[in-house]
């Protein structure tokens, strides 16, 4: 199997939803990432990025959401372009799975129609409630006719043990995380956002995000478990690892 990193955009946020000592005026610029899992048995997509239409007219999409988290990115920081890059289109993707519905993860599920579609079942149920907009879940980025996969637990998605999922609540009711296993680059975690930034994980600094810190806290042990047994956790919207990995045409094996 084949891991490939590919920019699912680029956002602005206040440093204090990360940070509790900064100052509301400070900002940080962060990355949007999607993985690329290509297996024998099918490819499978890691979250799936900020929609194509965020660069350009990104109010018209997010609406108010855009106050809090900026889009930054050019026409090609989407995970289309980067799929074009390594020679795919959304037709080649099998399997699409979400770490949790928030637009800058969903935003180009609309463009797999082919793909079966994972979600947690409480993801689902949190999109769904009365008032979700306000909580970040926006309709036009997650409702869409996919074949829909609604987990409840651990799944190792093709029966191998070279890509499973493991429920890691805290950010949302229904966040998920992938462990990667390759066979010359080993374990990776892919943890989205229960752990957004290395020092979330770092320094126990829970975000202002957080839809439950006890439930966070929780996950974020059970990361710091996988860690120690090798695996190299890979950060939702961390900068500073996200430029020194691989992307695009070079993979991870």
């Amino acid at each position: 199997m084949k891991m490939h990193m590919l920019t699912g955009g680029r956002l602005r946020l206040r440093r204090s939803i990360y940070f509790p000592s900064a100052d509301r005026s400070e900002t940080v610029d962060l990355p949007v990432s999607s993985a690329l899992l290509r297996h024998p048995q099918g490819n499978a997509l890691f979250d799936t990025g900020c929609h194509p239409d965020i660069a350009t007219n990104p109010d018209a999409r997010w609406g108010s959401l855009t106050r809090v988290m900026t889009p930054v990115m050019g026409k090609g920081d989407n995970v289309i372009a980067g799929l074009t890059g390594v020679g795919l289109t959304p037709d080649d993707i099998d399997i699409v799975i979400c770490s949790h519905l928030h637009p800058d993860h969903c935003g180009c599920n609309v463009f797999f129609k082919r793909a079966t579609l994972i979600v947690h079942a409480r993801e689902l149920e949190a999109a769904r409630a009365p008032g979700a907009a306000a909580q970040g879940y926006l309709p036009i980025e997650w409702d869409h006719p996919m074949q829909t996969d609604a987990l409840d637990g651990e799944r190792d998605v093709f029966g191998d043990g070279r890509l499973v999922l493991l429920p890691l609540p805290g950010h949302t009711p229904g966040t998920i995380g992938a462990l990667v296993a390759l066979e010359r680059d080993g374990p990776f975690l892919l943890a989205s956002d229960t752990v957004s930034l290395r020092e979330t994980l770092d320094e126990d600094l829970i975000p202002r995000n957080t839809w439950n810190a006890d439930a966070l806290v929780k996950s974020l042990a059970e990361i710091k478990r996988i860690a120690a047994r090798g695996a190299t956790v890979l950060c939702g919207h961390d900068d500073p690892q996200w430029q020194t990995l691989r992307k695009g045409a070079e993979a991870y094996e």
